[in-house]
């Protein structure tokens, strides 16, 4: 059929108006004696031959399979005289025309009435056996419905049968426990008072011997005597029995409970209605630090404390807690909070933050450090927390350059004067100069474990925070030289470098006229440092505090040089472990140049002698000293026990040191 509607329009022209009766008679015959299983395939297919054959080559029987067709002898022009028995002078043109069409119409409806019946017959067994499907498939689906209802109704039977048997196994056991306490009460006071029984008649007992020795002695030191010592002895009794913490003042037991724990004030708690009394004290709950007991007390317990407590807290410490955003939400009641640390928490999100801002706006001192915080939480710090000085950002790494843009939206965070990003890489140089445009009066800055901080980033920092007075950077190994020449233009107190390659000897060449305030200097690990650089030390006058350890080229020379200095007054802490070049001329100087040195460390310096050591004891201010690693015997430990204010003592790995040097110290 598809060919033949494809086929040439005038070629279907021509066929519709002369060959339609041939055509139609041919593939009725073809269907009325084949019979196929497919009939609209027959006809497609004959169609498609008949076309191939040419309209011209048309027979009746060219439908009809050569096996098939009828052998009849032709008699005349057409077979249909000897199929209807017709004699010659009475058939017609027209009489053949009509038994023709008559014949063929009878077959026509005939066979087309058996097909149809058939055809539904068919139809309607087709529909039966779906019907018996659905009717199998509603069954299924409505016996699986009924036993899922079961499930979960033996289900749910089983989950309070669990329960109820939970119930009953915590009151048996609250019964066992009441009993036990009772029998404890009981015994307790039994024996408490037959103890206050044994002891009033051994009082009494002790009274009546007096008082016979007395009779003995006369009437009138029976008189004078006897109701003096009886009236000293009932006191003595009465005060061994007397003894209550909640009769002090509420300032001695505040500061009895601020040595406590939070586990131990609760433990408190429960002694007696006394000591609960004592731990509801409105000041003692100022500070709360969950963090100390994160493993023990449920988030209902924090959420109720927090409720209780929530117009007295001031301080809130959850490091490391391990709690539900619920829990951290109830935070934001406590409206005049002012320190929150919820470093190392897992479980806080940046919609724990909107809530705890929302509700605590007078936050001074926020610790977000190893958080999974995001801009989200950028942009919440300069909206809510306008009084924030103390801001901890490290180790967040989900915030990116356009969260610091943020925190110069509204008032900003202006006020702030402590911030640490330590360990956040995401940082540019361009984040540096949005902290740079909102934190202009920032005075201390930590960025340790950055290994992408440049001296780009420190210049873009300190472009427009020209205050800081305290720089901590602990592994920046491409920190250099440059970077102290950017700080030359901040008023720089405290100043802390570790395990950096790059900083040299030219760093220190003008410190004592860009840093003269420094009081605080930390350079451990710092290969690039040699005797130069404490020679450009000596001019510091404030200078208390110096650490070079693992400076391996810092020798005698630049020691004495640095000593000769005005450094050496005030210097009270000296840090010179593995500056094994060191020997006892620099520690005879150091007896002679700091009057004031507490602290010194020479831990590994191998050149250290006995008579070095012996220099130690006229440090006369020095009260802790670390001489692990060096070569002191017992010697040396027997000359330094004639230190008078030396408290604190380190030899670890000193194999020549014995147990009889110890016992000597």
């Amino acid at each position: 059929m598809a060919s033949l509607r494809n086929a040439n329009p005038r070629l279907k022209n021509y066929f519709k108006e002369n060959y339609i009766p041939q055509v139609c008679e041919a593939l009725l015959c073809g269907i009325l004696v084949t019979c196929p299983e497919d009939p609209l395939r027959f006809l497609e297919g004959m169609i498609m031959v008949i076309i191939k054959s040419g309209l011209q080559n048309l027979l009746w029987d060219m439908c009809i399979a050569p096996s098939m067709k009828p052998n009849i002898r032709r008699l005349s022009e057409t077979y249909l005289e000897q199929l209807f028995e017709l004699d010659d002078q009475l058939m017609t043109p027209e009489l053949m025309i009509k038994a023709c069409s008559f014949y063929t119409g009878h077959l026509v409806k005939t066979h087309f009435c058996t097909w149809r019946d058939i055809t539904r017959t068919n139809e309607n067994l087709v529909l039966a056996d779906k019907m018996n499907r659905a009717v199998t498939w509603y069954s299924f689906r409505l016996q699986k419905s009924v036993f899922h209802h079961w499930h979960s109704y033996m289900e749910d039977q089983k989950e309070k049968l669990k329960n109820m048997v939970l119930r009953i196994q915590r009151i048996i056991c609250c019964h066992k426990l009441t009993v036990i306490l009772t029998k404890w009460r009981n015994t307790a006071r039994y024996k408490n008072k037959k103890k206050e029984d044994e002891l009033i008649s051994k009082h009494e007992l002790q009274l009546k011997k007096w008082r016979n020795r007395l009779l003995l002695r006369g009437a009138s030191a029976e008189k004078s005597n006897f109701p003096e010592q009886s009236s000293s002895e009932v006191s003595l009794v009465d005060e061994t029995l007397e003894c209550d913490i909640s009769q002090l003042p509420e300032r001695a037991i505040l500061q009895i409970f601020f040595y406590l724990s939070l586990k131990d004030v609760i433990i408190c708690g429960q002694v007696n209605h006394a000591w609960m009394l004592m731990t509801q004290l409105s000041s003692l709950w100022n500070a709360i630090d969950f963090s100390t007991v994160k493993h023990m007390i449920p988030d209902k317990y924090i959420v109720s404390t927090l409720q209780r407590w929530r117009l007295n807290v001031l301080c809130l410490n959850f490091r490391g807690c391990l709690l539900r955003p619920k829990t951290f939400r109830s935070a934001g009641h406590c409206r005049n909070l002012q320190e929150l640390n919820v470093s190392d928490c897992p479980t806080f999100t940046d919609e724990s933050m909107r809530h705890i801002s929302e509700g605590c706006p007078g936050v001074l001192y926020l610790n977000l450090s190893n958080t999974t915080i995001t801009n989200r939480t950028m942009r919440l710090l300069p909206r809510h927390f306008h009084n924030l000085q103390n801001l901890s950002l490290a180790y967040c790494r989900r915030f990116t350059d356009k969260g610091l843009q943020y925190l110069n939206l509204g008032n900003g965070c202006h006020k702030l004067i402590y911030l640490d990003l330590s360990g956040c890489t995401q940082i540019s140089v361009q984040g540096f100069r949005y902290i740079a445009n909102s934190c202009t009066g920032i005075l201390h800055l930590t960025i340790n474990d950055m290994p992408t901080l440049t001296d780009n980033c420190v210049k873009a920092l300190v472009e427009k925070c020209s205050h800081i007075t305290s720089m901590v950077f602990t592994g920046a190994p491409h920190i250099s030289d440059c970077t102290f020449k950017a700080l030359s233009t901040c008023k720089l107190r405290k100043i802390r470098f570790e395990g950096n390659k790059r900083i040299t000897d030219a760093s220190f060449k003008f410190i004592d006229k860009n840093y003269p305030n420094l009081s605080h200097i930390y350079m451990a690990d710092c290969k690039g440092i040699t005797d130069s650089s404490l020679r450009s030390l000596s001019p510091l006058k404030q200078l208390t505090v110096l650490n070079l350890a693992n400076c391996v080229r810092i020798g005698d020379v630049g020691l004495r040089q640095f000593l000769d200095g005005p450094a050496s007054i005030r210097i009270r802490e000296l840090n010179l472990s593995n500056c094994v070049q060191l020997s006892d001329v620099s520690v005879m100087k150091l007896s002679e140049r700091c009057p004031n040195l507490n602290y010194l460390s020479l831990r590994n310096c191998e050149h250290l002698t006995a008579q070095g050591i012996a220099y130690i004891v006229n440090i006369f201010s020095l009260v802790s000293i670390d001489l692990s690693g060096t070569d002191i015997s017992n010697e040396g430990l027997s000359v330094l026990s004639r230190h008078k204010k030396l408290k604190e003592l380190s030899v670890s790995a000193c194999y020549r040191i014995t147990d009889d040097g110890i016992q000597v110290r």
